[in-house]
């Protein structure tokens, strides 16, 4: 499912003048999707069905609108295939339980940005050494089981990695034991900061293939920092699809105590005026 077409203009309660259903034209120009996606995300789901006019057409309401905006800033925090799931259950929850959800979401992202800027500060210091390798030596070299305590991975990770290339052991002794030479850690040290930030295989190998460059380190730091700025973007549409989300849910709650008022209310005029029911 594309993106919308454009910003959605006004408040969705203020999406039509006399108050009365909405056309699908109506809900993809306060939306910015097209009256295409408006279909397609309601096939999918994304929003409730609507109802039908007498003469045959969808007639939506400004809980639709809401439900799309919804949608739209969950796609861009989670991905569009989590945010179908997600909205179907937040749009039934209760409203603590949907703060609870969102609230989740908004922590994954602080742990992917921690996480980011950890891979950026290791990144950083494995470039100085590289510029300033005066104090390296042979014997700084590890067996696979130092390098994985050192890095706090399994040593079957670092055999994964060396069989995805990413990792280059020297092979020494009869039984063909693996040496990790300083170039190997530091790759493997890149790696792990890598992987750690959200990169996957084929794009770490991408990156450790500029590491021969003198600015190879420079580039994989700016593909953090590019990381980063996603992450920022995320988060702000998370936001957005949270207020959508509470004004939706408010508005829910809204109407259920509406009906209970005029519940109430048809209760007592069958009665004498004044509540009590009729004798």
């Amino acid at each position: 499912m594309g993106g919308p077409t454009g910003q959605g203009a006004g408040s969705a309660q203020g999406d039509t003048a006399a108050g009365g259903p909405l056309r699908t034209r109506d809900v993809a120009e306060a939306s910015g999707y097209s009256v295409q996606q408006v279909r397609d995300l309601e096939r999918l789901g994304v929003l409730p069905p609507a109802q039908r006019s007498p003469n045959g057409y969808r007639a939506y309401s400004p809980a639709h609108v809401l439900a799309l905006r919804a949608y739209r800033g969950l796609a861009i925090a989670v991905g569009p295939v989590p945010a179908r799931r997600l909205l179907g259950q937040l749009r039934a929850a209760p409203l603590a339980e949907a703060a609870a959800a969102v609230g989740e979401l908004h922590a994954g992202i602080a742990r992917e940005r921690a996480d980011a800027l950890h891979a950026q500060d290791a990144l950083r210091a494995i470039r100085d050494e590289a510029r300033s390798p005066a104090g390296e030596r042979p014997d700084d070299a590890m067996t696979i089981t130092q390098l994985a305590d050192a890095l706090r991975v399994r040593p079957s990770t670092l055999r994964f990695w060396e069989q995805e290339r990413l990792v280059a052991p020297e092979r020494v002794t009869s039984l063909r034991a693996r040496r990790y030479g300083v170039a190997a850690v530091r790759q493997a040290r890149v790696v792990t900061a890598l992987r750690a930030a959200g990169h996957g295989i084929p794009e770490v190998r991408e990156l450790l293939g500029t590491l021969h460059r003198l600015d190879g380190l420079d580039d994989t730091h700016r593909v953090l920092a590019r990381r980063l700025d996603r992450l920022a973007v995320r988060g702000v549409a998370l936001l957005r699809a949270g207020s959508d989300l509470a004004e939706l849910i408010d508005g829910r709650a809204g109407q259920g105590r509406g009906s209970q008022g005029a519940a109430s209310a048809g209760g007592g005029s069958a009665g004498d005026g004044s509540g009590r029911p009729a004798a």
